[in-house]
């Protein structure tokens, strides 16, 4: 295993930088292909959210390899690799095995224990799958992190280390108030409709406002998501929430009569300026709540400066996050981390000797039928019994001599440094190195796709 993870995230980097380093679904797809074409590297993923881009590789060179991806994280992000690698970080082998067990349980959020992280791995493992460039150690690693989450938000209370990246937001809203005594009755406009405004919608639904307008640029997903809300106050909140769609042309207007605003989208310039915020106070006689969760942002900085709006962005969340106390559960959660990283390491280099295990059986197959096809041109008077007997003895004879060194050597190649045990056992054996390479590429078409599947 050379697996190697070169990102930034809300530890490592300020949110200008994030901001400007943000990656569209189409520079994805193009950095992942760029990736894949590169010298050093055999298969990557890339997991981009709103507070973090993280470039995963299986690598055969690491100092090529971190040297390429971070050239391709620039050239793809926007950022000029001079400004970029200050902020970057490198993990390899285990330690990166570390850091995406640690992403996948909420440990390096903004806001500890939040869960959505798990559906961006999820999404973020679909990707390497659709565009085939996720291959066997990927989407091992990405699969075990999906579960290694879900464990950890089964096994602890993690969750109750920290809210979700919305939660928090409206929680600093309300300012130390309740957060659904602050929301009951409140009008809230909501722009965009992914998965990030679609948690916010639902959030504020179960929080008690009275209504909730989307806004979204396309007319056909907010349309989509009112239903859902529609839905889930029918099921959740007793019908205490009604839902409309709207164009972006509308926002101006709806601005005026919010009490909360939300916006996440996807878009690279500002979708609310600060004039515009200033305009909606000057028709409205209650303060406003504004709360953006973009990346980059959504909202003009300038909204902090005016004295009737409150702004929760990113940064704000970053800060606040900082001093968020932590939960005892989150020993519990490390522990986890670290045993899994250990199993998963294990697992790979036991997998990474298999091929050499059965190459050598099957080496041990072909001189038993040699030397029982030689048996029979001497002894041809060997009736069918007695042949069967014969050849019987012989293969239990050589599965015996195989059996104890094969275990021995799969066990020693699970412990760390066994790495070298596959090439002893060739050596030893003189294996073609081609036969072994066979069973490898035999054993990874076994498993894409179909055998692996998608989580």
């Amino acid at each position: 295993m050379s697996l190697l993870v070169v990102g930034l995230s809300h530890r490592s980097a300020p949110v200008s930088v994030l901001e400007h380093a943000s990656l569209t679904a189409d520079a994805q797809v193009k950095l992942l292909q760029d990736t894949l074409a590169a010298e050093p590297a055999t298969e990557a993923t890339v997991l981009a959210t709103c507070n973090r881009i993280e470039l995963y590789a299986d690598v055969d060179k690491f100092h090529a390899g971190v040297a390429e991806l971070s050239t391709l994280l620039a050239q793809h992000s926007g950022v000029g690799l001079d400004e970029l690698t200050p902020y970057l970080y490198v993990h390899y082998e285990d330690r990166a095995v570390h850091h995406l067990f640690s992403v996948a349980c909420g440990l390096d959020s903004m806001v500890v224990g939040e869960g959505q992280i798990l559906g961006q791995i999820k999404d973020t493992l679909a990707l390497g799958q659709e565009l085939h460039t996720a291959g066997r150690l990927l989407n091992d690693l990405f699969q075990q992190a999906l579960r290694v989450g879900k464990r950890a938000h089964s096994e602890t209370g993690i969750d109750r280390a920290g809210q979700s990246l919305v939660t928090f937001g409206l929680e600093q809203l309300a300012a130390g108030a309740d957060v659904n005594a602050w929301a009951e009755g409140k009008r809230a406009l909501v722009i965009g409709a992914g998965s990030m405004s679609s948690l916010a919608a639902a959030t504020l639904a179960r929080a008690g406002v009275a209504e909730i307008v989307v806004a979204n640029r396309t007319a056909g997903r907010a349309e989509r998501l009112v239903q859902i809300l529609a839905q889930y106050s029918l099921t959740e909140s007793g019908g205490g929430v009604t839902a409309r769609a709207v164009d972006m042309g509308a926002v101006p207007g709806e601005l005026a009569r919010a009490d909360v605003v939300v916006s996440c989208t996807g878009a690279t310039g500002l979708v609310l300026t600060a004039d515009a915020v200033e305009g909606a106070l000057h028709d409205r006689p209650a303060p406003l709540a504004l709360l953006d969760l973009a990346m980059p942002r959504d909202i003009d900085a300038g909204v902090h400066r005016l004295g009737d709006a409150r702004l929760v962005d990113i940064e704000t969340l970053a800060e606040a996050s900082a001093d968020a106390p932590m939960a005892a559960d989150v020993d519990q959660v490390r522990t986890i981390v670290s045993d899994e990283v250990a199993a998963f390491g294990a697992a790979q280099r036991a997998a990474h000797i298999t091929p050499t295990v059965v190459a050598l059986r099957a080496m041990a197959a072909d001189v038993v039928n040699s030397e029982i096809a030689r048996l029979d041109s001497r002894l041809p008077g060997l009736d069918g019994k007695q042949r069967a007997e014969v050849t019987r003895t012989v293969r239990r004879v050589v599965d015996k001599l195989l059996h104890a060194p094969t275990v021995r050597v799969k066990q020693l190649a699970s412990e760390p440094g066994g790495a070298g045990y596959a090439d002893a056992l060739r050596e030893l054996f003189d294996l073609d190195p081609q036969t072994v390479a066979a069973v490898s590429r035999a054993d990874l078409n076994d498993t894409d796709g179909v055998g692996r599947g998608r989580v």
